[in-house]
């Protein structure tokens, strides 16, 4: 396998990045790097983390494959003008024969088809590609890129899955990066930590925690947003602007997680809170007898189980529906008399006999 940052055995001068799919994960991936590298050029007088094992050469330029409309990435580069990004318009293979890194970034449906595309395997040769698709396995993609063993293991590019959410444009996002087997090669290893910590943390995690990890880092935010709306409502229901409520109820909860990340103990935080006879456990007491615990952690198990089903190439729909649909559909094989109706409510047109 070749390094990333050279093209046919000879070094090159800069190493680009390539997005194969641009959507909202993937331009807040990029905004967060480029934000994180013109900082750099900004200040190049400022240390690096003495414990930061940085690659031997980083990305500079990018290209952005896209189906339709360029404007929402061409909005989020114009405050990077130091930094070029090529969008390309319905022309993947051209991004990635041109990139040295391709970040797989598309709806999980569209996987096939797009690297079934004549000339993508070929484009893709000796390159290292992270998925950032939520339930799809790399070995899924290896096997769709290379169906039997006649490729030549140094012709393949090198798979490997990240999963990080949508603070990234913030650079807080919290990536996690699935072990693979075999394991990365140093430099690529180093490419890969370089990219995500650049737009938050990372933690590394064996590859059968990524659907958990998929749930939890990657659908959490939506569920602490949730918190959020609920607490900013009740006190405007108790008689605060929304505006200044919402900052209070965000800037909270900023603070609780700025210090259960510098090692205080979820318990130990809320007990410190919680005077004997207090408003705070008041509070919490409502909380506990509405299972708010219990119904978080049951919202990080349905959705660990959604996400396991998310790469079975089902389009607008998760897969927890998509196992309904065909548990309905054998319904419907075995009862004839159900069959018009039940195919029409699904969009499925019915066989005339």
């Amino acid at each position: 396998m070749l390094d990333p940052a050279t093209s046919n055995g000879s070094r090159k001068s800069e190493m680009t990045l390539t997005f194969l799919g641009c959507g909202n994960l993937g331009i807040a991936i990029l905004g967060g790097v480029l934000a994180a590298l013109t900082e750099a050029r900004n200040n190049p007088n400022q240390t690096q983390s003495s414990s930061e094992d940085l690659p031997s050469q980083t990305p500079t330029k990018f290209i952005a494959c896209v189906r339709r409309s360029a404007k929402r990435i061409q909005d989020t580069v114009v405050a990077f003008p130091d930094f070029p990004v090529k969008v390309l318009q319905n022309d993947n293979v051209t991004g990635v024969r041109e990139g040295d890194v391709i970040i797989l970034g598309c709806k999980q449906y569209m996987i096939k088809d797009l690297l079934d595309v004549p000339g993508m395997r070929e484009a893709l040769k000796g390159k290292l590609l992270i998925t950032i698709l939520a339930g799809v396995p790399e070995k899924q993609i290896e096997d769709m890129l290379y169906p039997d063993d006649s490729t030549p293991v140094d012709e393949r590019c090198r798979v490997v899955r990240a999963l990080p959410n949508t603070a990234a444009f913030v650079r807080e996002s919290m990536t996690v990066i699935g072990t693979p087997n075999p394991p990365l090669p140093d430099e690529l290893n180093k490419v890969v930590n370089w990219i995500f910590t650049r737009i938050g943390r990372v933690v590394h995690l064996p590859s059968s925690n990524m659907d958990a990890c998929t749930a939890l880092a990657g659908s959490s935010p939506a569920f602490f947003a949730l918190a959020i709306e609920g607490v900013t409502d009740g006190a405007v229901a108790m008689g605060m602007p929304r505006a200044d409520a919402q900052l209070m109820a965000a800037q909270a909860m900023k603070g609780a997680a700025d210090l259960i990340l510098n090692g205080e103990h979820p318990a130990i935080l809320k007990e410190k809170v919680s005077s004997p006879g207090g408003c705070t456990i008041g509070g919490l007491l409502v909380l506990e007898e509405n299972a708010v615990r219990g119904s978080y952690a049951r919202s990080i198990r349905e959705a660990t189980v959604v996400a396991s089903q998310l790469g079975q190439g089902v389009k607008n729909v998760n897969g927890f529906i998509a196992v309904i649909r065909k548990s309905y559909l054998l319904f419907l094989e075995e009862r004839p008399y159900f069959q018009r109706n039940g195919y029409e409510t699904m969009g499925i047109e019915y066989p005339e006999s």
